[in-house]
């Protein structure tokens, strides 16, 4: 049964009641208002935030584009609200705080406890992909055919092939990267600790937890250094910023802190907020931090010119299921096998936001999103990918979502397994820990380039309009 009195990083209660769906339709009108004060208005009317999500965090995006400014606004005013309105509940007397309390709660200091890697550090990237090992000429084939096929971005394979072609700077030499939901299959604590790198590993205190992040840290070469309070490891960021904030804040190096975590429903809001929360502390504090993010495909970007004339000349020949998309069309009223984007209109738009992952998702991937544009703008060095829709468990208990990823290789829609996903945005990562990407006049560029879909934003469908076939195509892989 959910627990209805939660403490720690806690969602705003009004009247006593705690509402997901007000809080979300706050922040976008909060940041919409500076540069799209009708699309403020539409957000806060909304009745049915769980269906109305969609037309809003859209207008989030399309609202930014005219200028970096407008973008930068949006993103500024949508963590000021998100930290205004966020609250801190103690265990003690239950009553709400500012967010900033949650740095007042003192107790025991973490310390630190090292474990030694035993393994020898890897000097090759090498890319696990459907039982093989790819390195060296495969690793540049395999690359050369997610980029014809629409999978990847042509800057994300010319990114990889550079670190491949750069084997040290794998250990990431100088550097510590924190890695904040270390247990999460997305993260890039494997393939850190293989290559060699010192990595600092934050996740709840849960023993299974850490004997098996234990066993991957004497597996390999790397260092891992975690949180320790008696002779429990880990950490609970819900309700231990500060004490997290001042452990991470005293520990040596260039630090990275690198933000993995996920959690269910508004969950996931209140621990993305935990993490933002340490970010602006640690901001004060260590001006050496950068940051890195992982940010989702199935969310709403501006994509390059050349992704939209792909997607519509894909459009035009209309083979496979397209040869059916008149007929179900008309069935459909129109609703089925929609265009992706309109001819020419730059930049393209794509709408991969999918309703069943809901308004906490949503508005937990915006943030960081947010996050990364305001540090880029101010200076901070900046790690976003988007990375490929993956086979994680947290997202196959979904049957829904199950069976369209056994269906989404119909439309031309590659899904990555976790081993292949989290080594390719580590790879990134250790890119732009070593060398800076392009400058870009726009925010939208920014999160376009080296962007890996996995062929969302190359397909001559919108992803809602495909999402039922590819459900209905899928059931029976699912099942298998």
């Amino acid at each position: 049964m959910p627990n209805t009195n939660p403490t720690g990083v806690v969602m705003p209660s009004v009247g006593g009641k705690v509402s997901s769906s007000a809080l979300g339709r706050a922040v976008v009108a909060d940041a919409l208002r500076g540069v799209d004060p009708v699309g403020a208005r539409g957000a806060e009317a909304s009745t049915d935030w769980r269906h109305d999500y969609l037309v809003h965090f859209r207008r989030l995006v399309e609202a930014g584009l005219p200028s970096r400014e407008a973008a930068l606004t949006i993103a500024r005013d949508g963590l000021a609200s998100l930290h205004e309105r966020m609250r801190y509940r103690s265990g003690t007397d239950g009553a709400e705080a500012p967010l900033s309390a949650a740095f007042a709660v003192g107790g025991e200091p973490l310390r630190t406890v090292t474990i030694a890697g035993r393994g020898k550090a890897e000097r090759e990237l090498v890319v696990p992909y459907r039982g093989r090992l790819l390195a060296g000429r495969e690793l540049d084939l395999q690359l050369e055919r997610w980029v014809s096929a629409g999978i990847i971005e042509p800057s994300c394979a010319r990114i990889v092939q550079t670190v491949a072609a750069n084997p040290g700077w794998l250990a990431l030499e100088g550097h510590r990267v924190v890695v904040l939901g270390a247990g999460a299959e997305m993260g890039p604590l494997r393939a850190l600790l293989r290559w060699g790198a010192d990595v600092v590993a934050v996740d709840l205190p849960r023993p299974a937890i850490w004997e098996r992040l234990q066993g991957l840290a004497q597996r390999y070469a790397g260092n891992l250094h975690v949180p320790v309070t008696g002779e429990d490891r880990g950490a609970d960021l819900l309700h231990d910023l500060g004490r997290v904030a001042d452990w991470i804040e005293g520990l040596d190096g260039r630090l990275v802190l690198g933000n993995y975590v996920y959690a269910d429903g508004a969950l996931n809001v209140r621990v993305a907020m935990a993490v933002d929360a340490l970010t602006v502390r640690l901001r004060q504090r260590r001006p050496d931090l950068g940051l890195a993010f992982l940010a989702t495909p199935t969310d709403v970007f501006a994509v390059p010119d050349d992704a939209v004339d792909e997607a519509n000349r894909r459009y035009a020949e209309a083979t496979g299921i397209g040869r059916f998309r008149r007929p179900l069309r008309v069935l459909s009223a129109g609703r089925l096998l929609t265009r992706n984007y309109p001819p020419e209109l730059y930049p393209g738009v794509n709408d991969s936001l999918v309703p069943q992952q809901g308004p906490n998702y949503a508005l937990a991937k915006r943030l960081q999103r947010w996050r990364a544009a305001e540090a880029r703008a101010a200076g901070l060095p900046v790690s976003l990918a988007v990375a490929p829709a993956t086979r994680t468990r947290s997202v196959v208990k979904n049957r829904l979502l199950a069976a369209a990823f056994a269906g989404a290789h119909r439309f031309g829609i590659e899904i990555f397994e976790p081993a292949t996903s989290n080594t390719l945005m580590a790879a990134l990562l250790v890119h732009d820990l070593n060398a800076e990407r392009p400058a870009h006049e726009h925010p939208w560029q920014d999160e376009a380039f080296a962007a890996a879909h996995g062929g969302l934003w190359r397909q001559p469908y919108s992803a809602r309009s495909a999402l039922g076939i590819a459900v209905l195509m899928g059931i029976g892989g699912a099942r298998g």
